[in-house]
């Protein structure tokens, strides 16, 4: 069988593991591996602060707090998300609003936002799926005119750029995964990127518990104390030491999941040249990070016969999200802006293809051939 997904290990992420164990004697959050994750975030994404934290879900509840959201706000984004990306804001008592997408990316429209602005809004939160960028110049003109915040859910989007800037730098804030089915993996984690300087001290403190401890631990403060609303936010330096070892071969991994990437379109290009299927769409500007491959069968009937098809010649392949707007907590925590013309429709076309660091050109040539051979008959 080829698995639909296999976490990464590239080597030295035991050396690492055991580094922390035998030598540092430090296993709790921000030791050295945690503060060297968070320097390569803050060099390659060029953003003002990163904190590592135990889950992307985490880094957008904690986006959440620093927005000082409240009951009755509204929050916008798309329906075709994670559960977490609602999640954070409505245990804040936020309302969702649920914006359609475009059917070329499976992103936010970005022209359908200002529609679904009311004076309740305070948040915009573009989704970049399958690490391709929404159209983030549009959206921070709307949300500066309408003066709300931007935090980008970059769950996948760690490598991806839109117009030469990383994912996540360019709203307010910006939340990435290490989940073991994204590209660099921790088992579980997340990194809040801070871009708007206002929010670092504060940040630092919710992370902390609530308290002042990174003042303590700098100097600035004698002693430490519960200061502001927070959790535990931060990651075992054991899952940080896995991640560092994958940080620094991340060029290396970006771009054998390019070469996979590539070798999926071109295989399949000509089943869409024949109308049967189509690929994904990266548009003008945007330099995506290989995250997944997607292919669009005609409708729901179709998919599932692939699926089952493909799992008979032991290849594993799995649809995406069930739109939020449609669950029984997306009725309750939220509303549906305007016409879902494509969010439904779309979700229930798209197929996710086996693709991680260990997969080689040699099976991805065969699960295109099987897909072929699907459509032949």
């Amino acid at each position: 069988m080829i698995p639909f997904n296999k976490p990464p290990f590239l080597g030295k992420e035991l050396e690492y593991i055991r580094d922390v164990i035998n030598i540092n004697n430090k296993i709790s959050g921000d030791g050295i591996y945690t503060k060297r994750c968070n320097e390569w975030i803050e060099k390659n994404v060029k953003t003002k602060k990163s904190l590592l934290t135990t889950s992307c879900t985490h880094s957008l509840e904690m986006a959440s707090i620093l927005f000082n959201i409240k009951e009755g706000d509204e929050i916008i984004m798309p329906s075709f998300t994670f559960v977490s990306t609602a999640n954070a804001f409505v245990l804040r008592g936020a309302k969702i609003v649920f914006v359609d997408i475009r059917p070329d990316t499976m992103n936010i429209n970005e022209t359908l936002i200002e529609n679904a602005i009311t004076n309740k809004t305070k948040v915009i939160v573009p989704v970049h799926y399958a690490g391709i960028s929404c159209e983030m110049d549009m959206i921070i003109s709307i949300a500066q005119n309408h003066k709300l915040f931007v935090v980008e859910d970059a769950a996948q989007g760690v490598m991806a750029e839109y117009k030469g800037k990383a994912l996540g730098s360019m709203g307010d804030l910006g939340c990435y995964s290490f989940h073991e089915t994204k590209n660099y993996s921790m088992g579980e984690g997340g990194a809040l990127l801070i871009n708007n300087h206002k929010f670092i001290e504060r940040a630092e403190i919710i992370r902390e518990k609530g308290t002042n401890r990174s003042k303590f631990f700098s100097g600035q403060v004698d002693k430490y104390t519960w200061v502001d609303l927070g959790s535990s936010y931060l990651p075992s330096e054991i899952n940080a030491a896995y991640l560092f070892a994958q940080l620094q071969e991340a060029s290396k991994i970006n771009n054998k999941r390019l070469e996979l990437w590539n070798t999926y379109y071109e295989e399949l290009k000509p089943l869409e040249n024949r109308g049967l299927i189509e690929l994904p769409h990266v548009p003008k500007g945007c330099k995506h990070n290989a995250h997944m491959f997607y292919i669009k069968a005609e409708n729901l009937s179709e998919r599932t016969r692939l699926i089952e098809y493909l799992k008979v010649n032991n290849i594993l392949t799995i649809f995406h999200y069930i739109p939020l707007h449609s669950s029984s907590a997306g009725l309750k925590f939220g509303r549906f802006s305007g016409e879902d013309k494509f969010t439904s429709k779309e979700s229930e076309r798209l197929l996710r293809l086996p693709m991680f660091y260990e997969l080689d050109v040699a099976s991805v040539k065969k699960i295109s051939q099987k897909i072929k051979q699907f459509y032949s008959n």
